[in-house]
C-alpha cells in the first residue's frame, strides 16, 4: 500500500512553545508518520479566543499508511501523553496537531472533517503551508495554497520565530 502524502498544523500557546512544537514533531513518527517537511515556526495571534497567549504555529508535511481516524487518534495520544488539555474549546494549548489534508480525500465524519473545515480562512495555517507547499491543490480547492494565502482576508498576524540562541 502506497502511503498518503498528509498535512498536519501544530500550535503550542503556553509554556516553552518552540520546546513543545519540537517535541511533537519528533513524536510523529510514534503515530506512523514519516516526516517529510517542516515549514520555519510563526509566531501568530490569536483569531478566536483573542485573549489569550500568542501561539507558534507550523505546518508538517508527512507521509503514512494507517487510516485518517487512527491517525487523529495517534495524534490525539501524543496531545495527551505531552500533557495537553482542551479546557476551553479554542483556548490555550500546550499542544495542538490538527490534520489538514490526508491524501486528496474528502473526510466528513462527527470525530474528523478534511480538509480542515476552517484551514482556508486561516492565516497561521496558509503562511506556513504556502511556505512549504505553495502550488499544492486540493481537489476540493478553487487554487493552490500559495494563491490562497495570497488572496486571503484574514489579516491576524503571522511572522517568521527565531528562537533566540
Amino acid at each position: 500500500m502506497a502511503g498518503k502524502t498528509i498535512y498536519l498544523s501544530l500550535g503550542s500557546n503556553i509554556g516553552d512553545r518552540d520546546k513543545s512544537l519540537r517535541t511533537a514533531i519528533s513524536k510523529l513518527g510514534e503515530a506512523k508518520v514519516r516526516v517529510t517537511r517542516v515549514s520555519s515556526f510563526y509566531e501568530t495571534e490569536p483569531v478566536d479566543l483573542r485573549e489569550q497567549p500568542w501561539f507558534l504555529n507550523c505546518v508538517v508535511q508527512g507521509e503514512t499508511e494507517i487510516p485518517a481516524l487512527d491517525l487523529l487518534r495517534a495524534l490525539r495520544e501524543i496531545e495527551s501523553r505531552m500533557g495537553s488539555k482542551k479546557l476551553v474549546p479554542k483556548g490555550p494549548r500546550l499542544i495542538d496537531v490538527d490534520i489538514l489534508l490526508y491524501g486528496n480525500e474528502i473526510i466528513d465524519t462527527p470525530e474528523l472533517q478534511v480538509p480542515h473545515p476552517r484551514m482556508l480562512q486561516r492565516r497561521f495555517v496558509l503562511v506556513p503551508l504556502a511556505e512549504i507547499a505553495p502550488s499544492l491543490k486540493h481537489p476540493s480547492w478553487k487554487a493552490t495554497a500559495g494563491e490562497l494565502l495570497a488572496n486571503l482576508s484574514d489579516a491576524s498576524v503571522a511572522r517568521k520565530f527565531e528562537a533566540s540562541k
